[in-house]
């Protein structure tokens, strides 16, 4: 029976000229045409290494045309960059000199005994304040007592002898004016009375020697200050002047010695000539914290040659003690303030290779959106967070942040203030 289906095509039935068998088409490969399976997986990963490289080239050349977008006036269809502003303003800074200081005592006093003798009491403790006049080590007096006792027994003996003497002058005198003895006998009766007078003047003078011995048995402090760590303790048998007992440091006031390069030597000394002080403010030796303010006290009167500076010397109260002796600091002289100058915060300031410049908004904005226009400028004194700059006028708005997003002609809204004022982002995306 015949299919409907292939009427129109019927199938082509290949005859077999006769005496030949047909073709068995199940019969395996003839040898040396068989497959090879590992080719066609090699081909087949080839073609999809091929197809991943074209996708991710398309993928980089879209983000780049999105990145190009965004620099010329948009972010890929995101929108203008949301800039804060700061102002320009008219004011005052201080023009600064910058040096390396060292805390240094206006007096360190290192007391050694002045008498020979055991220690017999420490008033001290070990990094006291004391003041002036403060016990502080007791040394044996007995033998300076035993010294002074005999300076007294000698003036006492000698003074009976000045006093008889005297007294004999006083009756040679009567008599030889009675002519009873010659003027002889007077004159060495004179003498006499002056020798004695010679002897109970050295005898006050061995005495008072005896008492300031004595004295030195008992040692006080002669400024006020710190003491330092204990160096000699009760028991111990001292020198004169042999060994350092105690050091007091007084910590206030207390001065700063830094250098200065002599390029700046001219403009301070015109400001001493003036009868001007100087302001100078020690910092931290990583200048974050300020520690004390002073003073610029005088100046060394020389230039040390090696160095080409100038050795200053400032002081400071100190009355809360922050400045250590010997401790480093970072001085900061103030030379000269400039007034009425232009003034941005440090911030705002942006550079390059070249120069300095500002991204400045327009001053008569009439949208929200609005076009920033890049303004060369000259940067110079900084004092905080502020610098004296030239090329633009006060009162003129500036962007503030975002700057890795900007460039000259870009489009940028600006926040809208809080309600204190402040500028805020909308959203952490902007």
């Amino acid at each position: 029976m015949i299919d409907p289906g292939n009427a129109v095509n019927p199938p082509t039935v290949k005859s077999t000229p006769a005496g030949q068998k047909s073709p068995n088409l199940s019969q395996p490969p003839l040898p040396g045409h068989d497959s090879h399976p590992w080719a066609w997986v090699t081909v087949a990963l080839v073609a999809i290494l091929a197809v991943a490289g074209i996708y991710w080239i398309d993928h980089r050349a879209g983000q780049s045309a999105a990145g190009s977008t965004s620099r010329h006036g948009g972010r890929g269809g995101m929108g203008p960059v949301v800039v804060s502003t700061a102002v320009a303003r008219t004011g005052s800074i201080g023009v600064y000199v910058n040096a390396l200081g060292v805390v240094t005592p206006v007096n360190t006093v290192a007391i050694t005994s002045r008498v020979q003798g055991q220690i017999t009491k420490v008033y001290y403790a070990e990094g006291q304040m004391v003041k002036a006049g403060d016990p502080l080590i007791d040394i044996d007096p007995g033998p300076d007592q035993a010294a002074l006792l005999v300076a007294k027994g000698q003036l006492a003996r000698d003074s009976a002898m000045l006093e008889n003497s005297k007294l004999d002058l006083e009756r040679y005198q009567e008599a030889f004016a009675s002519n009873a003895i010659p003027k002889q006998q007077l004159d060495t009766q004179l003498a006499t009375v002056h020798q004695n007078e010679g002897t109970v003047q050295l005898d006050q003078g061995n005495l008072d020697s005896a008492q300031v011995q004595l004295a030195y048995c008992h040692i006080t402090a002669p400024i006020s200050g710190r003491v330092g760590l204990r160096l000699m303790d009760a028991g111990n048998v001292v020198q004169a002047g042999s060994t350092n007992l105690v050091i007091i440091t007084q910590l206030a006031p207390i001065t700063v010695v830094f250098n200065v390069a002599e390029d700046y030597l001219p403009q301070i000394q015109k400001q001493l000539a003036a009868g001007n002080k100087l302001d100078v403010d020690v910092f931290d030796r990583a200048q974050v914290h300020k520690l004390a303010s002073g003073t610029l006290q005088t100046l060394d009167n020389q230039i040390d040659p090696s160095t080409g500076t100038v050795r200053f010397k400032a002081i400071f109260t100190n009355e809360d003690n922050v400045l250590f002796p010997n401790q480093f600091v970072n001085a900061r002289l103030l030379v000269d303030t400039l007034e009425d100058v232009t003034l941005l915060p440090n911030t705002v300031i942006q550079r390059n290779s070249d120069t300095a410049f500002v991204y400045l908004l327009p001053p008569d904005p009439t949208g929200t959106n609005q076009t920033v226009q890049m303004q060369t400028i000259t940067a110079g004194t900084t004092d905080g967070a502020v610098t004296e700059v030239d090329g633009i006028d006060p009162g003129t708005k500036v962007v503030a942040d975002n700057f890795n997003k900007l460039s000259d002609g870009m489009t940028v809204e600006v926040r809208a203030p809080d309600a204190n004022g402040h500028q805020k982002r909308k959203s952490p995306s902007q």
